[in-house]
């Protein structure tokens, strides 16, 4: 390819046409809240080497106000996905073991924005980590690339993300099937992703471990990017 020649970014339509991407089920998503759920979590999270990582806050719409969160933090393996509200103690302690596990690579979309919020909230750092927008750009895209546009370009599906869920209340204390759904398949999503990437272009991610991605122009919403 020559150097100044760049593949373009898929469109918000040529996505939708593409088939729907098989996300995770509610009988996968396991919200941790008891003893059960955390031995649960502790066996499936530290047998595995990669998982996938998001966080997901309580939106702000109100001018110069300062943000919190994260609300909750999504850790995808393979078969599951485990949800942490942090607002259970025993949790946050299983929770903050993966983050800093050099056992245990954390890959995912915008995790730099991540990276201050959550060594704030649990103070652990989160690493090491691969940045997947930072990987799949250097398959030949200027622009920055997305959770949802990198399930179309390296997956070849559609990554439905409601506006509406995007937006929720994080911090309720009862979450949606919408919300279980939106955020257990945003990890897991992005671990698919990272699998493909191993499989057709490992030389991609060579590079991006510990990669701080480009930071978002102007959009709050980086998870949603395209």
């Amino acid at each position: 390819m020559n150097p100044h020649q760049f593949l373009e970014r898929p469109t918000k339509e040529a996505i939708r046409e593409l088939p729907k991407f098989d996300g995770l089920p509610l009988e996968k998503i396991c919200l941790v809240r008891t003893a059960d759920d955390l031995f649960f979590a502790h066996n499936e999270i530290l047998n595995v080497s990669q998982v996938g990582f998001d966080t997901e806050s309580k939106p702000n719409f109100v001018a110069n106000q300062p943000k919190t969160g994260p609300h909750l933090v999504q850790i995808a393996t393979s078969q599951y996905a485990f949800l942490f509200t942090l607002d259970y103690p025993a949790g946050n302690e299983l929770l903050s073991e993966v983050i800093r596990s050099d056992k245990i690579v954390k890959v995912g979309f915008g995790l730099k924005s991540d990276r201050g919020p959550i060594c704030n909230t649990l103070g652990v750092a989160l690493d090491p980590t691969i940045e997947l927008s930072a990987a799949v750009r250097r398959l030949g895209y200027k622009q920055q690339v997305g959770v949802q546009a990198a399930v179309a370009v390296v997956l070849g599906q559609y990554l439905q993300k409601s506006k509406n869920v995007t937006t929720s209340n994080w911090a309720a204390k009862t979450l949606s099937d919408s919300q279980l759904l939106y955020a257990a398949n945003d990890a897991y999503a992005s671990l698919c992703v990272y699998h493909e990437l191993v499989r057709i272009a490992p030389h991609v991610l060579a590079s991006v471990k510990n990669c701080k991605a480009d930071p978002p122009s102007g959009n709050p919403a980086y998870d949603d990017r395209l």
